[in-house]
């Protein structure tokens, strides 16, 4: 007699049975269901591992042990590709993540800190005056104190007849005096000297006190007469025009500069940022 296995059918327990036993009734020695050992194989056919019937369950006609083999080699390809599409879902996730990781990661950028506004002290050789009968214009850098607070010029600039005397590396600065004259060119006011008493009525040039506010905003204010100005221009030479000024104004922080400078001579343009800009007013 010899020897063969089958399946069982509810389970899949392998079974081993003589050749003998084919059609009786057995129990699963795993499930403990009853089924029906399967016909021997013949010759030839041994590498096949056919299948038991449930004794319940008939087996249908027609039943074909290749077919049911197929299915069983089947199955584990089955199980392979759905393992293979779900490894290259997540692998895809992976890369995605790795893609975006920079910006789910990126940290919200710290706001870059406010430039530090420079501050110069107020001089004490010089005062706020409204009578120019004596006063006297050091040969220092211009120097003074602008809407109550210290002011020293780091820039000249003449741009056409705009004289801007400016604290302050950006435009527009953090303190300055402009002061508007009737000239087309800078060259033009080489030797002029221009003297305002606080009585003299208008015309007289324009002067814009200029700061910035507490949101680092520019202010200015206007002034076109009430004010004191000593003005003395040298001669222009290399694109450069010396020069020296007193101007005292009538706010109530009793604005103030005095002293020497030497101006870059620039060509006037249609829109100058040396002609006064849109910004916060505060008229006089």
């Amino acid at each position: 007699m010899s020897e063969f296995k089958f399946a069982c059918p509810v389970c899949g327990q392998h079974i081993t049975a003589d050749s003998s036993a084919g059609g009786t009734q057995i129990q699963c020695p795993t499930c403990f269901q009853k089924i029906v050992v399967p016909q021997a194989p013949v010759a030839g056919s041994t590498e096949l591992i056919l299948s038991a019937t449930q004794v319940a369950k008939p087996r249908p006609p027609g039943f074909d042990t290749s077919s049911t083999l197929g299915a069983m080699r089947r199955s584990p390809v089955h199980t392979s590709s759905a393992f293979v599409a779900l490894l290259i879902i997540l692998l895809g996730g992976g890369a995605a993540l790795f893609m975006w990781a920079e910006d789910i990661l990126k940290l919200p950028s710290k706001p870059e800190p406010a430039r530090p506004k420079l501050t110069f002290p107020v001089p004490t050789n010089i005062a706020w005056t409204m009578e120019l009968t004596n006063t006297m214009v050091p040969e220092e850098t211009v120097a003074g104190s602008l809407h109550g607070t210290g002011f020293l010029c780091q820039r000249a600039v003449l741009k056409g007849g705009t004289l801007s005397l400016r604290q302050g590396k950006t435009w527009p600065p953090d303190l300055g005096i402009t002061v508007i004259l009737p000239a087309q060119q800078g060259e033009f006011l080489s030797g002029k000297n221009i003297l305002v008493g606080s009585r003299r009525p208008p015309p007289v040039p324009k002067i814009i006190l200029r700061w910035k506010d507490d949101n680092q905003e520019a202010v200015t204010k206007d002034f076109t007469n009430g004010y004191v100005l000593k003005l003395a221009f040298g001669q222009a030479n290399n694109g450069r025009m010396p020069g020296k000024i007193y101007v005292g104004l009538p706010d109530d922080e009793k604005s103030f500069a005095a002293g020497s400078f030497e101006a870059e001579i620039r060509k006037p343009q249609t829109h100058s940022p040396d002609q006064p800009q849109p910004a916060k007013n505060s008229s006089p």
